[in-house]
């Protein structure tokens, strides 16, 4: 549920938009088009089941029928970024780009992808270009990314706030509490960072990670009940994880 396990990378659109001033429908769709369509929503399955290779081939088939196909690009970088070839994956964005320049969804994926190759000054233009898109609707989880992408950029204070917006249109997003409750956590604010990580341990979505800052929140508070309760918890229902043996080891701090 930390940083690194956002899923911030949206599978974006996997067929082609309605044109200006006009909607498309099946009917209008060319064959070559939906063949390549077909392909890639199994691209997409298959990337989704984490059969990254799998995925890889569909989306070769996806190009092979349809060369200039955006949504195919902009998948296959997908699932580069899966496969750790960034660069193929800035390669496969930028494609999609030019076919479709703009796009908010590909925009928002390429943005991720400069953040983990640390171009974090890029990363944030672009995503403030998505937010800046009157028409893009997923803007909860672009706040959500760029956030993250701050506070690896080493600008906590920036990223917190950045990361509020987002709770506030996404309260019930897991990732979205769990990395605001990091950070007040990080600067001493124990009391508000109990707050957004209780929201998740009283939940069913409380995993080892959630459990441990919580864990790490209530030692800081002085809840020693607390602290039991969610190791009790976190030894029921995670007995094999990283998270129970350091809290086994008494690890608070590291």
């Amino acid at each position: 549920m930390g940083a690194g396990l956002t899923g911030c990378a949206g599978l974006g659109k996997t067929t082609a938009g309605a044109q200006e001033g006009q909607y498309l429908t099946s009917s209008d769709e060319p064959e070559v088009r939906r063949r390549a369509r077909i392909r890639l929503e199994l691209a997409v399955s298959y990337l989704g089941l984490g059969q990254t290779k799998v995925a890889l081939d569909e989306v070769k088939q996806s190009l092979a029928i349809d060369p200039s196909y955006p949504d195919a690009y902009n998948v296959r970088g997908l699932v580069f970024m899966q496969l750790n070839d960034l660069v193929q994956a800035d390669d496969s964005f930028q494609r999609a780009l030019a076919l479709r320049p703009g796009d908010p969804d590909i925009l928002h994926n390429r943005g991720w992808l400069l953040c983990q190759l640390k171009k974090y000054t890029e990363a944030d233009q672009i995503f403030t270009t998505v937010l800046a898109n009157p028409k893009y609707s997923d803007r909860s989880k672009t706040l959500m990314t760029q956030g993250l992408c701050q506070a690896r950029a080493g600008n906590p204070a920036v990223a917190e706030k950045t990361l509020l917006a987002a709770y506030e249109l996404d309260t019930g997003n897991p990732f979205i509490g769990y990395n605001i409750g990091a950070l007040k956590f990080q600067r001493g604010d124990y009391k508000s960072a109990q707050f957004y990580i209780r929201r998740i341990n009283n939940t069913n979505l409380a995993n080892a990670e959630s459990l441990w800052l919580g864990i790490k929140i209530e030692k800081a508070l002085g809840d020693s009940v607390a602290v039991r309760q969610l190791g009790d918890q976190l030894r029921r229902r995670f007995p094999d994880s990283r998270q129970l043996a350091d809290f086994q080891r008494g690890a608070f701090d590291e």
